[in-house]
């Protein structure tokens, strides 16, 4: 247990450490929204500053232009002293609006105000209050043209930094309140998250260890009833993960295991069953064919026809008699190193020359590859034949069938069948090497289970998946030669 408690500290330490870390990344979010917020509220302070220095710039450009109209009214220059204050405080207002304008074109449209206004001012002393004073109507009406085109160009500068100003200090408040309510809102959402982080942090403690131990439990009861399709979850990435597959794994190696003796046992059955009845079954057929073959040389028509459905049956129940002999005894003889590819060779030429591979050898065998086993040649050569003659009726006229010899770096050697033909199905596939289970019309079900019997006795074994060419594959594995056999070569 101490390996599963070390990693149930670490687990905890982790939970910990990030549970802190998401409350310190909280605190950081907050003090840094709270840095935004002083900081635009800065800003609106200085913004709100210059708009309120704008509209008294526009207020005293007002009053300066009153008092040169109260000059024009009254005819003569008793305004003369306000109209120099307001242009004083005109000068100064422009002043503090240039130290505070924020880039080039506040700048310039300050500069283009103070311009104006220092054209109004020697406008109103030097043209306007001389003509107002020689009583001269029209060069007042003149001066007094000038005069408002000066006043209007000052105004609407100042218009437009009021504008800029209020639509700045708009922004300003919008973005403070965003701020704000996002600020809010995150501080809610990161600590709410926080403390459920926190209880499922307790949660996920209390069942780290508890959980997982409690299905190992449950599979291994299951294991010790007998059930060997149970299967233990291994999510849990510690060492209790890891017991987990390990457990899987001998539960798999237990039902291959299992499932290899009971078809063992089904072979040794059928062989014993096959042992004491097939010479008592082999006697009659002979006399059965002896007499069926000396009959047929004098039928003649439907009885000549009839005998030979006999004698094909008669055969053929012969044929079977030698499968469950064959599965009587697979055992090993003497072996001798075998090469694979003359085997598959000779073994596709006695094919073709008994026209098993289709009407005028239609099907197409192709040998690859080179390799060496340890066998008994006659026993292997009989795997081979039946493997490659099945795959050529898979494939039909005109098909594929591929063989692929390979060697690996240790010895052992494989040979793998391919056809290209339409396949089979998953069901099919589970019980191709049941002895008497077949999908052929004609066959006896017993040619794949007695080559998978001579393949066990050798030490190999036979397996099938997809092939490359569209069909099955049946790929035969023999183990690398033993250390004496490889001396004695």
């Amino acid at each position: 247990m101490g390996p599963v408690s070390g990693t149930t500290t670490r687990r905890v330490l982790l939970a910990f450490g990030a549970l802190v870390a998401l409350f310190a990344a909280a605190s950081g979010y907050a003090l840094g929204r709270l840095s935004d917020i002083h900081e635009g509220t800065h800003a609106l302070r200085e913004v709100g500053g210059r708009a309120r220095e704008a509209r008294e710039l526009a207020t005293a450009v007002r009053d300066q232009y009153a008092h040169l109209a109260h000059t024009i009214i009254l005819g003569n220059d008793s305004h003369r002293r306000f109209h120099a204050e307001a242009r004083a405080r005109v000068e100064a207002l422009t002043r503090r609006l240039a130290e505070h304008a924020r880039d080039a074109d506040e700048r310039a449209a300050v500069a283009d105000i103070q311009a104006s206004g220092d054209a109004l001012d020697t406008l109103y002393r030097d043209t306007l209050l001389p003509a107002v004073m020689a009583k001269d109507a029209a060069a007042v009406e003149a001066a007094h043209g000038r005069a408002l085109e000066w006043v209007s160009r000052i105004q609407a500068r100042v218009d437009a930094l009021t504008a800029d100003s209020d639509a700045s200090m708009a922004a300003f408040e919008s973005h403070v309140g965003t701020v704000e309510r996002d600020s809010f809102r995150w501080a809610l959402l990161l600590l709410g998250g926080a403390t459920l982080f926190a209880a499922g942090v307790g949660v996920y403690i209390g069942n780290s260890v508890a959980r997982p131990v409690a299905r190992l439990s449950e599979g291994a009861a299951r294991l010790a009833r007998g059930d060997l399709d149970v299967r233990i979850p291994e999510d849990d990435p510690g060492e209790v993960g890891q017991l987990a597959a390990q457990l899987n794994r001998m539960t798999g190696a237990l039902r291959e295991h299992q499932a290899r003796l009971v078809q063992h046992e089904k072979l040794a059955g059928i062989g014993r069953l096959a042992a004491g009845v097939a010479h008592e079954i082999n006697n009659p057929l002979g006399v059965i064919l002896g007499y069926v073959r000396l009959l047929q040389r004098r039928a003649e028509g439907a009885l000549a026809e009839d005998l030979r459905v006999v004698e094909e049956e008669a055969v053929r129940c012969q044929d079977i008699v030698e499968g469950l002999l064959d599965l009587a005894r697979p055992g090993r003889g003497p072996l001798e190193p075998v090469a694979l590819r003359d085997a598959c060779e000779e073994v596709v030429l006695r094919l073709r020359e008994a026209t098993r591979l289709g009407p005028q050898g239609s099907v197409s065998v192709e040998v690859h590859g080179e390799g060496t086993a340890w066998a008994q040649a006659p026993r292997l050569r009989q795997v081979l034949l039946n493997l490659v003659k099945n795959a050529a009726e898979a494939a039909g006229e005109g098909g594929r069938v591929e063989v692929r010899i390979a060697a690996d770096a240790d010895g052992a050697s494989r040979v793998a069948v391919s056809d290209s033909g339409p396949g089979m199905s998953s069901e099919a596939r589970a019980r191709l090497f049941e002895p008497f289970f077949t999908t052929k019309p004609s066959g006896t079900g017993l040619g794949l289970a007695v080559s998978q019997a001579i393949a066990e006795a050798h030490g190999g074994r036979i397996d099938v998946d997809a092939g490359p060419l569209g069909g099955a594959r049946f790929t035969l594995s023999l183990p690398a030669p033993s250390r004496e056999q490889e001396a004695a070569a």
